[in-house]
């Protein structure tokens, strides 16, 4: 085999690496996402375990507190109640968005429940010492219990805000092409009549698929903004901005080219101008280029 021949062949094995190196690293990104996507699931099952569990342990105690029959009749029913959800908490998977959210909203009407119990047992037997003291352990686990909540509430916000992070489009390969009025690119601002800006928006099964808008902020030197019209705006952290272009896109989950014109109507100054890319009220990307 000659050089002419092994030259294109070590090209084209280099151009594969690369590619498959760039695959590898999208596939174990989406991968992470997906791990952290489950961890927050489990984590809140976790957190509405652990609820249920202290509250039917809080009715065993409170009916041993008390000396009221038709009041411990009530407690064991609600307990009953309590730990029958539990099992069926335990026995829900997951990734049972319908069960856990029935579920939650059970939670919410048992810690009302237990809430009121513990307001009229602390007020029935006020003048008891030794319930006194009982109320204040359980008031003690109760407020430990709530601080575990919390916690794993503080884990599953920091997994979600992770999981919304990679869920996020990202756009590169973006390139402009300033061209003159016979589409020959150009770098003089005399000359240029139209700007054709391309990228790519990359793979993402994370990500939610169908419409999905893209807006373009085409910025010049001074920092304002090329605009056919002020009052066109999107919605960027607490406040608004100006757009260039709007391109509404078809999201499939898949890498995907896209491309936009703006036409120059304006007088153009010389230095750099930089393009913003923006999609759910987060930028995905950006690129700068020069203009003489």
């Amino acid at each position: 085999m000659n050089k002419k021949t092994l030259i294109p062949i070590i090209a084209v094995a280099v151009l594969l690496i690369g590619a498959l190196a760039f695959l590898g690293v999208r596939l174990s990104k989406a991968n992470k996402a997906n791990e952290e996507m489950v961890q927050l699931f489990e984590l809140e099952k976790e957190e509405m375990e652990s609820e249920y569990s202290t509250f039917a342990t809080q009715y065993d105690e409170m009916q041993i507190l008390i000396s009221n029959d038709s009041l411990v009749a009530q407690l064991e029913r609600e307990k009953l109640r309590t730990q029958q959800l539990l099992e069926e908490l335990r026995a829900t998977k997951a990734s049972n968005a319908a069960e856990i959210a029935r579920l939650k909203k059970e939670l919410k009407t048992v810690r009302a429940v237990m809430r009121s119990y513990v307001m009229q047992i602390d007020s029935l037997n006020q003048a008891n010492a030794k319930l006194t003291k009982e109320n204040k352990r359980v008031r003690t686990q109760y407020a430990e219990a709530t601080k575990r909540v919390e916690t794993l509430q503080e884990e599953a916000k920091n997994l979600s805000d992770k999981v919304t992070l990679a869920a996020q489009l990202d756009a590169t390969n973006i390139r402009i092409e300033p061209r003159n009025k016979r589409g020959k690119e150009t770098n003089s601002v005399k000359s240029v009549i139209k700007f054709v800006i391309d990228f790519t928006i990359v793979k993402n099964i994370t990500a939610a698929t169908g419409e999905r808008t893209i807006y373009v902020r085409i910025a010049k030197p001074d920092g304002s903004v090329l605009t056919k019209d002020a009052s066109r705006t999107f919605k960027y952290e607490n406040t608004k901005l100006e757009y260039s272009i709007k391109k509404l896109i078809e999201y499939t989950g898949e890498e995907q080219a896209v491309t936009v014109y703006w036409d120059v109507e304006e007088f153009l100054n010389p230095g750099q101008y930089t393009v913003y890319l923006f999609s759910d009220g987060v930028m995905i990307g950006e690129r700068s280029f020069t203009m003489e």
